[in-house]
Formats: C-alpha cells, sequence, structure tokens
C-alpha cells in the first residue's frame, strides 16, 4: 500500500531593512554606520530563512536625517512601499533609527498594523506581532525621546555659551561674512568685497532715507543678496533684494560686531563692518518711516517739506494738507500733527502756508552763496562727510589686502599637505580665484580713494555753486524740487514761540548739488 507525502510551504515575509544617521560625517568612508546596521539586519532576517523569511533588494537608507522627523526620503519611500504591499516586515538595527518621537513612532506603528506588517529591532529583541514585543517598544521608545530631549536641551546650552563668549553658533553667512574653517573652530571673517558694498548700502540708505529707492538703485547695479554654495553643491540665495530683504539687512546686528542670541546682544568675536553710531543712525530713520509710512512715496500735490518740516515746540512732524477754494484753487497748508491730534491749544505752531514757508526754505538755500559764516559749517561737514568716505574706502582697502593674507596662506597650507581630494582640490581653485579678484579689486580701491580725495571742495566753489542755484530749480519739475530739497536738507524746524525757522543741511549737500549740475549738464 503506498503512502503519499504532502510538502508542507511555509508562507515568505518579505522583509525590508531601514537604517539612519543623524548627521552626515563619515558617509563618505567605504564601510560606514549605515553600513554596520543593515549587515547586523541582513544576519538576523538569514537566521530567520527557516521560517520563510526573505530580503527585498530595496534599500532604505537616510543618511544626514534626524530621526525627531518625518521628513525622510527613505523612510517616505518604505512607507509607500508598505502602503502598495511590497513589504510584510520592517527590520531595523535599534528602534530609534526608525523614529525618536512618540507620536511619529505612533503614527508610523497605525500605518504598519493597517497592512499587518510586523517590526522587528535586531539589537532590542522583541517583535511587534507580540504583545510583550509592543510594551517593550513603547517602553524602549519613551526612553529614546527622552534622550533626544536630553540631547537637544545640552546642543542649545551649549549653543548659549557659545554665544556669551561671542563666538559664531553656526547658520548661513550674512552678505560681508564668510566662515573660516581653518581654525580649531569656525568663526566669521570679513569678505572684502561684500563688506564694501554693505557700507554702501548703508550709506546709500543714510542718504535717501527710503527703502525703495536703495533697492531701484541696488538693482540698477546687479548687487544681490549673499550667495553660497551646499555641502551638498547646491546654490543658494543670490537673489535681488526687495524691500523685506533690505529691511533685514539694515537691521543686522551682526554687522556692528555683535551677536543676537535668544533676543539678547553680545559681543562677538569677530570683526566689525558697520560702526556703531551708522547703525544707530539707520535704525533712528527706519523706525521714523514705519511711522510715516513712506510719505514722500504719495507725495502728490508737491509739497516740498514733507517729511523735512518739524514743530520745535511739539518735536512732531509737521503734515501737509489742503483746502479747495473757488475755481478749484488749492490752498496748501502745514500743521503739526500733534495739534491735529489733540486740538490746536496744544501747539503754538498754528498752521502755516505752504507756499510761503517753502519759499523761506528755498530762499534759505540760495542764500548759501552769500551767508560765510553759514557756508563755513556747511563746507566743514562735507569735508567729514567726504572723511568718512576716505575711512570707509581705505577700511575696504585694507580688509581686501587681510583677506588676501589669509588665503595665500590658507593655499600655501593645502598645496602642502598633500591631500588630493575632490574637496580640497576645489577649494584650491576657489582660494586661486578669489586671490585673483582681490589682485584685480585693489586698484580700483585705489582709483576710489584718489578720486574721494580729489572731491575736496574749496569755498569759492561752493559759494559759486549756490550762487547758480536758481537756474537748476527753475529747471526742475516740483517732484524733482522736492527730491533736490532732500538731498540737500536734513531737517526744516519751525519755532512757533519765536516765528522763526531753522534750516539744517545734509553733510552731503554741496557734492550732491554739483552732482545734480553736472547731470543736467550732461
Amino acid at each position: 500500500m503506498s503512502r503519499a507525502t504532502k510538502k508542507i510551504e511555509r508562507a515568505t515575509t518579505r522583509c525590508a531593512i531601514y537604517t539612519r544617521k543623524s548627521t552626515e560625517e563619515g558617509l563618505e568612508q567605504e564601510f560606514n554606520s549605515l553600513d554596520a546596521q543593515r549587515e547586523s539586519a541582513e544576519a538576523y532576517i538569514a537566521s530567520q530563512k527557516t521560517e520563510g523569511w526573505t530580503l527585498v533588494p530595496d534599500r532604505y537608507d537616510d543618511g544626514g536625517y534626524s530621526g525627531g522627523s518625518m521628513e525622510r526620503p527613505a523612510l517616505d519611500r518604505l512607507l509607500r512601499d508598505i502602503d502598495a504591499g511590497k513589504i510584510d516586515c520592517v527590520v531595523v538595527y535599534k528602534v530609534d533609527r526608525l523614529s525618536r518621537s512618540l507620536m511619529d513612532f505612533a503614527r508610523i506603528m497605525q500605518v504598519f498594523e493597517a497592512k499587518q506588517v510586523s517590526f522587528v529591532s535586531v539589537t532590542q529583541q522583541f517583535n511587534t506581532s507580540h504583545s510583550m514585543g509592543r510594551l517593550t517598544l513603547n517602553i524602549l521608545l519613551s526612553f529614546a525621546q527622552f534622550e533626544r530631549e536630553i540631547i537637544g536641551e545640552r546642543i542649545r546650552d551649549k549653543l548659549a555659551a557659545q554665544a556669551r563668549k561671542g563666538k559664531w553658533t553656526g547658520g548661513a553667512p550674512v552678505l560681508g561674512y564668510d566662515v573660516d574653517r581653518s581654525g580649531p573652530s569656525p568663526k566669521l571673517v570679513i569678505n572684502a568685497k561684500e563688506a564694501g558694498r554693505v557700507r554702501e548700502i548703508f550709506r546709500m540708505y543714510v542718504q535717501e532715507a527710503s527703502l525703495l529707492p536703495v533697492v531701484k538703485e541696488l538693482a540698477r547695479r546687479g548687487w544681490a543678496n549673499k550667495r553660497r554654495v551646499t555641502k551638498k553643491g547646491r546654490e543658494l540665495g543670490s537673489r535681488p533684494f526687495d524691500k523685506a530683504t533690505l529691511y533685514q539687512l539694515l537691521t543686522k546686528p551682526v554687522y556692528t560686531g555683535k551677536r543676537l542670541f535668544k533676543d539678547e546682544l553680545y559681543p562677538a568675536e569677530h570683526e566689525p563692518i558697520i560702526e556703531q553710531e551708522l547703525f544707530d543712525k539707520v535704525q533712528h530713520q527706519l523706525k521714523l518711516n514705519g511711522r510715516t509710512g513712506g510719505a514722500e512715496v504719495r507725495n502728490k500735490y508737491g509739497a516740498l517739506l514733507r517729511g523735512l518740516l518739524r514743530c520745535k515746540c511739539c518735536g512732531a512732524a509737521m503734515s501737509h494738507t489742503f483746502n479747495s477754494g473757488r475755481g478749484r484753487t488749492f490752498y496748501r497748508y502745514y500743521r503739526c500733527t500733534h495739534a491735529i491730534k489733540n486740538g490746536s491749544d496744544v501747539c503754538s505752531a498754528g498752521t502755516l502756508p505752504a507756499a510761503e514757508m517753502e519759499r523761506v526754505v528755498i530762499d534759505e538755500v540760495r542764500g548759501l552763496a552769500k551767508d560765510e559764516a553759514l557756508l563755513a559749517r556747511v563746507m566743514s561737514d562735507a569735508h567729514a562727510a567726504i572723511e568718512g568716505e576716505l575711512a570707509t574706502a581705505r577700511r575696504d582697502r585694507d580688509d581686501v589686502r587681510k583677506e588676501h593674507i589669509r588665503h595665500h596662506k590658507e593655499l600655501q597650507q593645502l598645496t602642502t599637505s598633500g591631500k588630493t581630494t575632490t574637496d580640497v582640490t576645489g577649494r584650491i581653485a576657489d582660494l586661486h580665484s578669489r586671490l585673483l579678484a582681490a589682485d584685480q579689486r585693489l586698484p580700483d580701491l585705489d582709483a576710489r580713494i584718489a578720486a574721494l580725495e580729489g572731491q575736496i571742495v574749496t569755498q569759492a566753489e561752493a559759494r559759486a555753486v549756490f550762487a547758480d542755484f536758481d537756474s537748476l530749480w527753475q529747471s526742475l519739475v516740483p517732484r524733482e524740487q522736492a527730491r533736490l530739497l532732500k538731498l540737500l536738507i536734513s531737517t526744516v524746524e519751525y519755532d512757533g514761540d519765536a516765528g522763526t525757522v531753522a534750516v539744517t543741511f545734509r553733510p552731503t549737500s554741496v557734492r550732491s548739488l554739483i552732482d545734480r549740475k553736472m547731470e543736467e549738464a550732461a
């Protein structure tokens, strides 16, 4: 009698291995941490071969991704394959390789349970197909999250300590600075070319007293935000300025040699680009513009003193207003904003006829040619402004020279090190390019310094240019006249008690008028 035999076939369990490492450090090695994790998981799967376990060919490796986030490409691909029914079991080296967040892990486990996918940790010896395995998993994950939070607190404490010592705490460098990693710890160093642009941007804003004209001038010059390249070769930044990004640049205390951390300012070890006095002046002007909302842009009725005229009694701005009479004639006035808000009895300034007040100020400008004492003061301020620009240009030249020495030193170190990796070769090429750019820029700076030294105007020259003020003034439309007054005058102060007007000229007024006349002549 023959007896039939039947072969029992075990169901196949398709296993996927997931590996993760928080940083990219060491991933370039031939055998790295991800490979070690995978090797252990492969050995475990091989030991379960009699149970029908088999390894799927796809790799799910996340190198350089934190376990505290679900934003990981390999994890996303793994979850999609599970949803498609391609995987029966997920194997990891340790449970925290999959996630360090209890909430994220709960979400992942819901996906696993919905698709009846089991989860195995090689080194912690449990399987979620059993209740004890699930209990052990939750306990281990709680400790993993606790460890992550402790590490986060330590990192924050370390960053705070670095900030208090004035050290660079990481992040993307701003326009004007590079990160020097040649020493024991990275630090910010001045990028001479960019630093010169930053100083020019601050100077332009002080002169224009408005963001939009500076943005337009930067666009005309083709100046953009900081350009940088990540370790992966991705290019970031280098975008044109707009009002928002220009405002951000003008409000960064890093340019004064300080470090902002957790709303606290600390003296930093990097060199400042902008003097504190200039920085404070810019912040004050930005604050004023924030209150006035850019009045100059909306000056539709030819108010020549809008944004310039202030009430000495109240310290408030004097606003331009008008009434329409018969025949649609406009009667323009200036009124103290404090009086407008709180009543005319709180201010002695009263209502000033706009045309008469503007004529007084224009006569004051015209009278510079005859008032020797006032012209001497304006000339003194002008010379001080030129000296300030000279100091800035000389500092730009010093920055270029320092940068040249620093790059040359680093180049010597790299060329004598004997290293021939791709990173070293690329850095050597970059240093050669920077040294060439510095060599080309130095003559331009020398020429700029020479030009500034030649801009010293004598009192006789200034007297002549203001004596010819009328011909220039009459050639301008009202909007251009208001713009010219902004270039020449910083404030016009009206004293209601004394009935007097005081005009304060800008240090750059003489040079602005000369430049404007040259533009007209061209």
